[in-house]
Parts: C-alpha cells; sequence; structure tokens
C-alpha cells in the first residue's frame, strides 16, 4: 500500500515440501511540537493487530504428475504447496507501461462475453477510471440486448475502508452499474477483521487502511487474466510504473482466480444499489462478528477453491486415458500464492522463503519492490543465502509518499533510513560483491514494481519470475490479503520478454554506494530514525 500528495490531500495508490505448510508522523517542520502532536494520530495504530489464527488449512491432494513431469526440477518442489497449471508459452504475455495495461483492459471489457472480474485496493474517480466504468455498461448493455437472459456478468472486489474514502470514491463510481444492472453486478468491499472496536473509532480515516487491506490485483476478462501490482487509478495507467502479465486464453488459471476473487467477496461486504452494505448470508460480520469466527469461515471459504483445483488436478494425473496430448507447446507453469495471513492463509511466503533458501551461489535474483521494507526473515535469508541479489526499490524523488502532506510526507525519509541500514549491515557483512542495491529514478514518473526474476547458473535469461501484489514487507505478510504468480518457463521467448522487462527496468537505475547516503537530500532527521522501527509495519 502507498499514498501520494494530490494538491494538500493523500491518495492511496498502492500499496506485501509438504502440503501441510501451505495452510499451514508528522510534517516535515522543524517544531518537534508538530511532530508529537501528528504522531498522536497514529498511536493507535502501535499497538500489534490480533495475530493470525495458529491453526493453517491444508489443501486435499497434490498437483498431478502429468503437469509437471517435464518442469525444471529446481521449482518441482512449488507443486507440493499449490496447485500447478500447465500453459503454452506463446499465452503469457509481459506488458511493459501503465497505457499498455490500460488500454490492455479496456480492450477485454468490451469483447468480455461471459465475465469481467476487477480485484484491486480501490478505483479512482477520475476520467480514466470512468472511461474504464463505462466500458463495463457498455459491455452490460450489449449483453441485454444480446438474449433475454444476459450472460455476462461483472464482479468487483474493493478494499473496504480505501474505497469508502471521501464523498466521491470506488463505490460512487460503482453505484450506477449496480443501480442499472443488479442481476450482473456485484460489488465486493473486503473490511479486515483486526479494525474493530475502539481501534475502528479512533484511527482517522486517512490512516485506518494501516491495519489491513484487500490488497489483491487481478483483472481478469472471459478466459484470459492481468496479473498485477497496479490498482485502478489514472496515475497507474499514465505514469506510475508497475508489473504486468497477461494470460491470454488460459481457462484454467482464469477459473482458478474467478473463483478465487468470489470466495473472497463472499467474506466481504456487499455493496447495495442504495450505497449500504451487507453480508452474505451464513457469513460472519468482519468487525461485528467474532474475530476468529470470521477468520476461520473466510479460511474455510476461500481455502475451498485451492482444495478443488488440487483435487481436480489430482483427478487428471490418476486418470488412465492422461497423456500428453494437447501439452506439447504448454512449456509454461503457473503457480498461484495466495497470503492472507489475518486468515491463517500464508501459501506465499512458505513459498518465497524456501525459493529464497534454495537459491544457488551460481544463480542471480533480480528483486524489486517499490518500497525497501523487507521482513525480516526474508533479509536474513538474502543477506544469509550464497545466490547475488540485485534489489531494486524507488529512490525518494519517485517513491508514492514523495511529497505528501503531514506523516506522510515524512515516510520517504523512513525508507532511506531503512535502505541505509540494510547497506551498511550488507558492509559488514563483507556481501557488497554478492548484494547489490539499486535505485529506480524517472522524471515526473513513480514506481510500484514489485516481484523477482531468477536467473540458474548458467543461463542468459529468467526462467522463473514472481509478480501480483506483495511487497516482500511486514504489511504484505502479516497484515494484508496478496496474490502474486510464480511462472516458471522453459519458453525461450517468454524467458526473453521477461529479461528485457527486468533489464528496463533496472536501465532507469543507479547502484547505492556509501556516497548515495551522504547526498543532501538522503539527510534524514533524528525524530523519523527514532519513529521508523515503531511504524515501519504499517506502511
Amino acid at each position: 500500500m502507498s499514498t501520494t500528495a494530490v494538491g494538500g490531500t493523500i491518495r492511496c495508490i498502492g500499496g506485501h515440501a509438504s502440503i501441510g505448510l501451505l495452510l499451514g508522523g508528522c510534517a516535515a517542520t522543524d517544531m518537534a511540537s508538530h511532530h508529537w502532536s501528528s504522531m498522536l494520530l497514529l498511536a493507535p495504530l502501535l499497538a500489534e493487530a490480533d495475530t493470525a489464527p495458529k491453526r493453517v488449512s491444508s489443501p486435499a491432494g497434490s498437483a498431478g504428475a502429468r503437469s509437471t513431469a517435464h518442469l525444471c526440477p529446481h521449482f518441482r518442489w512449488m507443486a507440493d504447496h499449490v496447485p500447478v497449471f500447465r500453459v503454452p508459452g506463446t499465452h503469457v504475455h509481459i506488458l511493459t507501461s501503465p497505457d499498455e495495461f490500460y488500454q490492455a483492459m479496456k480492450a477485454r471489457i468490451r469483447t468480455a462475453r461471459r465475465r469481467v472480474v476487477l480485484a484491486s485496493l480501490y478505483l479512482g474517480t477520475g476520467r480514466l477510471e470512468q472511461e474504464l466504468v463505462d466500458c463495463m455498461q457498455d459491455a452490460l448493455l450489449r449483453s441485454q440486448e444480446e438474449g433475454a437472459s444476459p450472460n455476462l456478468k461483472v464482479s468487483v472486489l474493493l478494499d473496504y475502508t480505501r474505497g469508502s474514502r471521501g464523498a466521491v470514491n470506488s463505490r460512487t463510481m460503482l453505484l450506477p452499474l449496480l443501480q442499472r444492472f443488479s442481476s450482473q453486478t456485484r460489488v465486493s468491499l473486503y473490511h479486515t477483521p483486526d479494525l474493530r472496536g475502539l481501534l475502528r473509532l479512533l484511527v482517522p480515516q486517512r490512516f485506518n487502511e494501516t491495519i489491513g487491506v484487500q490488497h489483491i490485483k487481478v483483472y481478469l476478462f472471459d478466459d484470459s487474466v492481468i496479473i498485477s501490482g497496479a490498482n485502478l487509478s489514472d496515475s497507474y495507467f499514465t505514469n506510475r510504473q508497475d508489473r504486468y502479465v497477461l494470460l491470454e486464453n488460459c481457462r484454467e488459471v482464469a477459473d482458478f482466480f474467478s473463483s478465487l476473487v468470489e470466495a473472497v467477496g463472499d467474506a466481504s461486504l456487499q455493496l447495495q444499489p442504495d450505497d449500504s452494505v451487507s453480508m452474505v448470508e451464513g457469513m460472519v460480520h468482519p468487525y461485528k462478528g467474532r474475530r476468529q469466527d470470521f477468520a476461520t469461515a473466510a479460511r474455510k471459504r476461500i481455502m475451498e477453491v485451492v482444495n478443488s483445483a488440487h483435487v481436480r488436478q489430482q483427478l487428471v494425473s490418476l486418470s488412465e486415458d492422461s497423456d500428453d496430448e494437447g501439452l506439447s507447446e504448454s512449456d509454461t507453469w503457473v503457480f498461484p500464492l495466495v497470503q492472507m495471513k489475518p486468515l491463517g492463509i500464508q501459501v506465499d511466503e512458505q513459498v518465497t522463503k524456501r525459493l529464497l533458501t534454495e537459491a544457488q551461489p551460481d544463480s542471480t535474483v533480480f528483486l524489486t519492490s517499490g518500497y525497501f521494507n523487507l521482513t525480516r526473515a526474508y533479509m536474513r535469508l538474502v543477506l544469509g543465502a550464497g545466490a547475488n541479489y540485485r534489489i531494486l526499490t524507488a529512490s525518494p524523488e519517485v517513491n508514492g509518499f514523495y511529497g505528501a502532506k503531514g506523516v506522510a510526507g515524512a515516510i520517504p525519509a523512513a525508507y532511506i533510513h531503512i535502505a541505509r541500514q540494510f547497506y551498511n549491515q550488507v558492509c559488514r557483512l563483507g556481501q557488497e560483491k554478492r548484494v547489490h542495491l539499486h535505485e529506480y529514478h524517472r522524471p515526473l514518473w513513480t514506481f510500484h514494481a514489485k516481484g523477482l526474476w531468477y536467473y540458474l547458473g548458467g543461463q542468459a535469461r529468467p526462467c522463473l519470475t514472481l509478480i501480483g501484489s506483495p511487497n516482500f514487507g511486514y504489511r504484505s505478510v502479516h497484515r494484508d490479503l496478496e496474490a502474486q504468480v510464480a511462472i516458471v518457463t522453459e519458453n525461450e521467448e517468454l524467458q526473453s520478454q521477461l529479461q528485457e522487462e527486468q533489464q528496463m527496468l533496472y536501465r532507469r537505475s543507479s547502484e547505492v554506494s556509501s556516497a548515495t547516503f551522504e547526498q543532501p537530500d538522503r539527510y534524514v532527521k533524528l525524530w523519523v530514525k527514532l519513529v521508523t522501527p515503531l511504524i515501519k509495519n504499517f506502511f
């Protein structure tokens, strides 16, 4: 999650072996009184949210042997954690710019016949966002004109707190669709179970999303799906760099993510045509019901999606008639990784840890996050592993918080402090030749890309990428609902696309050195250094 300044206001623009493991502030002023009066607003946030339920769920069965028979041995273990979908590499396309992402969505909404499923943190309220809504309206109208029983269904999943902020918000943008196409449209607003009681009353609207949000970014049109870290907002369509992968005509992958969004939607508040909200019958209310009851019910519903995917793959692998017919061109494997620790689901965390743990000394990992705030576990693995790491993060001027008012305006300085601590630790351990830190620069742009590219030793192109919503930080692991995909491919053209994407981003970066932190714009005030350890888990 992140925010950016627009005039005098803050807008959020983003921004985290065995099957059993799966389930298993202040304004930048010189007056200390201003500092601490602002910090009082954050006081409720300094208490840890409820811990995740100890029990974690496990999917039944494992991935079909036929799906992983030709998979690179380095990554075959992932099929023991999550479902795996085998697809042709020619159906996977890396999009590289905000405009390409935006135009791809509009084009596919216009031609959708059965389903449009959009999951994001929020929907913006500007002209470009309205055009997106208009595309959905046109598609729904066309569907009604084609028959007495319209086939097209539109489902939108957003975060309740972020989508309800302000008089004009995501809800008001979508109400006309609900009012005109009530039988074809669903708008679900996920509310974290950790924002409840006195905390919910005390935390200002500007800060309430720091407790936890729906952060999944999935954009699905019939049997095609875009997995990204980008939100549905004008900056993400124009000058905010992110990552986007389009899986074209990959029905099993689309079915999985459609079902996942539907399951999270069932555990969410349902927007009504009169702008009220209600829960699906039989589901526990996220902040009025008992927290443990909500988490249990939501986890059960969401894990049904994972379980059923495993069962289907198991049945395919056991089928006596199974063969490789139709799979000869399927040289790419897609692993969906879900992280919802408030609900007791930590798939992505388990897979990411093992991926970093088993990275070999002759391999290279290019890892990027718009906000450099690695969890302690991830940081230990990077510093203790043998692989070579090149980590890309935002320079202060392309940070989404740059120029923000109030507490948020100090966050870029906090990231500078965190990066400097990490760099100093790399130097103390004598790891400068193995672990490199880079900063992204681009005038008038902001940086929000996240994920990694994995180069096996001796290979010129990456054969694996992680792409989606997680930032590798505390929020992504512990507070928010996240999803990404691990894509493993033997397709040389797709490997080249991934390499070009990685090089395009790093080409606009400079490598960090000790001299970087001596520059005047890297000065961090003492109060920011003191406060950062207290609030770093909230941004």
